[in-house]
């Protein structure tokens, strides 16, 4: 049974929201909430006055010259992890609903978010494999890819959306290849149909579920500082950075980190990070 929450997702939203950014840009004021969640200033003061009695006592206090909050020298983390990268995170989707809502006046730090090129997927595929997914059903739709550019028809059975923090994907079990596969949501053709139950489910995908370690250092072929840079850089304890992940997923994750899978690279300040346990994951890389 899954658990419940404190308090309504949407004031659960506005207490995350009112703790990082006191804590990260050093004050708060109602204009934050009215202007981000389109509420009115009584209720702004309320969540505030809420979060700083009841969520997080005394984590905040009001500065008459700054007209705003500030986080107290004692204040403590308790609806967010204190991380810098939720306050980054909140910027970058800051950034991408004013592109998207040109004409709602978000407040915006002097930020700019790189975002990749976008793929074109349609409603009219993506509904019947989010249902097939939920509902565990086989389709047939036709895909095209690298190796078979000609459209194909494909029976497949999806049963989770992957983003790669490059593109979407779905994975599901292929009746052709009779195997579990990755397809990429922009290679898709035509519309698909729901043929049915599907045989092969989510829980058959063993590989999916197999999690492995992968232990990433810096070239060894830099200097000392430069490893330290680069350490730093990855927050590595001792030189070595542990990340637990889906072993099909591995990949990706290699790549979005920029981490070179194949032959060593000329230059160790392009490459900058190894996989230190090669050996052990190689089953897993491609």
């Amino acid at each position: 049974m899954e658990q419940a929450l404190p308090y309504r997702w949407d004031l659960l939203l506005r207490y995350r929201f009112i703790e990082c950014i006191a804590l990260w840009e050093g004050r708060l004021t109602t204009r934050h909430l009215v202007e981000t969640f389109g509420i009115g200033r009584q209720q702004a003061s309320k969540d505030i006055n809420t979060y700083n009695r009841s969520v997080a006592p005394e984590n905040l206090r009001y500065d008459k010259f700054l007209k705003g909050y500030e986080p107290n020298a004692h204040f403590k983390p308790t609806v967010t992890q204190g991380l810098a990268e939720e306050y980054l995170q909140l910027l970058a989707n800051r950034s991408e609903l004013h592109r998207t809502f040109s004409s709602v006046a978000l407040p915006h730090a002097n930020t700019e978010v790189l975002e990749p090129p976008i793929r074109p997927v349609s409603p009219e595929l993506l509904r019947p494999l989010l249902q097939a997914a939920r509902e565990q059903q086989r389709l047939e739709v036709d895909y095209v890819s690298l190796n078979n550019p000609s459209r194909e028809g494909r029976i497949i059975a999806p049963h989770t959306l992957v983003w790669t923090g490059l593109r979407w994907h779905v994975r599901g079990w292929c009746e052709q290849n009779q195997g579990f596969r990755d397809f990429v949501l922009s290679r898709f053709r035509g519309i698909p149909e729901l043929l049915g139950e599907a045989t092969q489910h989510s829980d058959d995908d063993h590989d999916w579920h197999k999690t492995i370690e992968l232990v990433l250092k810096p070239d060894p072929r830099l200097s000392d500082a430069q490893q330290d840079v680069v350490a730093t850089d990855f927050g590595m304890t001792d030189g070595y950075l542990n990340v637990h992940v889906r072993a099909r997923l591995a990949n990706y994750l290699l790549q979005l980190l920029n981490v070179h899978t194949g032959d060593p690279l000329t230059d160790p300040k392009a490459q900058q990070v190894v996989i230190a346990n090669r050996t052990a994951v190689a089953a897993w890389l491609f």
